[in-house]
């Protein structure tokens, strides 16, 4: 099908569900997730998508984001759902946006969402974190085996504290992978690669991991020695009963 037939489709069909993927980095990874949903409310104003508003007396964008990210971590797989009520393409979308784009925020893709399938926030089921560090930030020898004997334990218990109060827990169930994997970047060292449970249930984050490798290594990280980085947010395919089928969000769209 070509992109007019495309366009013509988009803009007689009413209320498109887009899926929007977005890197976060460099200065960026400091700003806060009620202001980056602030910036992208602008940015889709300035790129003149024909977004949706909600009714009533104070409406507002359309707008779901998936599982927010931690200040100070760098992201290649972020994204936000919004409804628009037309459009010529993908493409001249993701153009669009890039063209109102701050350096540290790119768009990576745009898609159209099948009708019936969960917002972003609600499809997130798993999360892939790469813990870059320089050289010997770590002060452990055979850092690979002690993460591999960290793995290996039955149990992972941490202790979390929330406002009202202590809760303790057992990570290893919300772990899928850990392991160390060569760096993808100018660092020479090892990075850490952790896959975990990042769904509304489970939302375990990448620091309290790294958090309770340090305590299981009798170690200390310096501080401002690592970065973290997503590495992309998954969906689970899988019905009930059946194994994980993780894929990235933006593969349930077209």
């Amino acid at each position: 099908m070509g992109q007019d037939v495309l366009a013509e489709v988009y803009v007689l069909n009413q209320t498109i569900k887009i899926r929007i993927k977005f890197a976060k980095y460099g200065t960026m990874k400091f700003i806060g997730h009620l202001d980056i949903m602030r910036f992208f409310q602008k940015a889709i104003r300035r790129a003149g998508i024909d977004i949706r508003y909600s009714e009533g007396f104070s409406p507002h964008q359309i707008m779901s984001f998936a599982a927010p990210l931690g200040v100070g971590i760098e992201s290649k797989g972020e994204y936000l759902d919004i409804e628009v009520n037309s459009m010529t393409s993908t493409e001249v979308m993701k153009e669009a946006l890039n063209q109102v784009m701050v350096p540290g925020v790119e768009i990576v893709s745009v898609t159209v969402l099948p009708d019936n399938v969960k917002n972003a926030m609600a499809s997130v089921a798993a999360a892939a974190y790469r813990i870059a560090y320089k050289e010997g930030a770590f002060p452990i020898e055979n850092l690979e085996q002690k993460l591999q004997e960290f793995y290996a334990m039955e149990h992972i218990p941490v202790t979390k504290e929330t406002k009202k109060s202590v809760l303790e827990l057992d990570l290893k169930p919300g772990i899928y992978e850990l392991k160390m994997v060569a760096a993808d970047n100018t660092n020479t060292a090892p990075e850490i690669y952790m896959l975990v449970d990042a769904s509304s249930s489970g939302n375990i984050k990448p620091t309290m991991v790294l958090d309770a490798f340090c305590s299981f290594c009798q170690a200390e990280l310096a501080p401002y020695s690592y970065q973290i980085t997503r590495i992309d947010t998954y969906t689970n395919l899988a019905k009930e009963g059946e194994e994980k089928k993780l894929v990235p969000l933006e593969a349930v769209g077209k």
